[in-house]
């Protein structure tokens, strides 16, 4: 048995969908049910809350493997990098222990690390050094920025309001990475043995700035519209009124000064080399893949 907790997310429903291809038998934390609906009669639920020990134990129960694709970045104002991605993590851990699990496979982010000025990357470095001094055997994915994700920040506004904004001045090289090419490493690593104990970088084949995004996502669409610029100290005032009334947006706001002011570029090759098996998705394919699989019209539809 396989649990996937955040199963029902961006990554999580990709990571369940190559999981139940192969016939694994497949698990689902979620907090709501009805979200795992789309994840097919094949796979198990059960309701629970990372928050809440007590609610792990019948998750955990049986699984050999844990994979933890839980993210409380983009949550609401009680599910923060810290109650998610920091305690939720610990929480899941020690229910990984008591129920004699052999193996929990973490998705964290590239450049998580104690000092980050970005809470997330502070709480997933934590869950990391939380997950290696627990005695389990491990394995720590390190994705840079989720291209489906963006696509829906940046592309979607074009298609359906003509407009979309770009964080800053938008010409920081920024590396992006197929949400489906990390599902991929996660199902590598909970198949492979030789994957245990090792913390892997995952990046995608280019590195691009938010605005060159923005041409790729209009190019293969077809979308027309005006890209504007958010201004960085409009963005840094911001994050800061945003806080105290929509914690997430904070956040968003402050990764977007983040991706626009510090080296964000990183050489995937290396990684791509060693696991050959991993496609390397760029990021015009990603956008074709994301529009079919959501049901919009696609250039090739459109005659474009």
């Amino acid at each position: 048995m396989i649990l996937v907790a955040g199963g029902t997310g961006t990554l999580g429903t990709k990571i369940v969908s190559l999981l139940a291809e192969r016939g694994a038998q497949v698990r689902v934390l979620t907090r709501d049910r009805s979200r795992a609906q789309r994840l097919g009669a094949r796979v198990e639920t059960v309701e629970g809350d990372v928050r809440s020990p007590a609610t792990l134990r019948r998750a955990t129960d049986g699984a050999q493997t844990v994979i933890s694709a839980i993210q409380g970045f983009a949550g609401t104002p009680d599910c923060t990098p810290a109650s998610i991605d920091r305690d939720g993590n610990a929480n899941l851990i020690r229910a990984a222990q008591d129920a004699g699990t052999s193996h929990l496979i973490l998705v964290s982010v590239r450049d998580a690390s104690p000092g980050h000025p970005m809470e997330l990357m502070r709480m997933k470095h934590a869950a990391e050094q939380q997950l290696k001094a627990s005695g389990l055997a491990w394995t720590i994915l390190r994705p840079s920025a989720y291209m489906e994700t963006w696509c829906q920040v940046l592309g979607r506004p074009l298609l359906e309001k003509g407009k979309t904004m770009v964080f800053g001045r938008g010409a920081n090289p920024i590396n992006w990475v197929s949400a489906w090419d990390v599902a991929r490493f996660v199902d590598l690593a909970e198949a492979d043995p030789a994957v245990r104990g090792r913390m892997i970088d995952v990046g995608g084949p280019e590195n691009l700035t938010m605005t060159e995004f923005v041409r790729i996502f209009q190019h293969e669409t077809g979308a027309t519209g005006r890209i504007g610029h958010i201004p960085r100290l409009l963005m840094r005032l911001g994050s800061i009124v945003a806080k105290p009334i929509n914690p997430a947006m904070a956040r968003q706001i402050q990764a977007g000064v983040v991706m626009d002011t510090q080296p964000q570029a990183f050489d995937a090759s290396a990684t791509r080399r060693r696991y050959p098996s991993i496609p390397a998705t760029n990021l015009a394919a990603a956008i074709r893949q994301d529009l079919a699989a959501s049901g919009d019209v696609i250039p090739a539809a459109r005659g474009l």
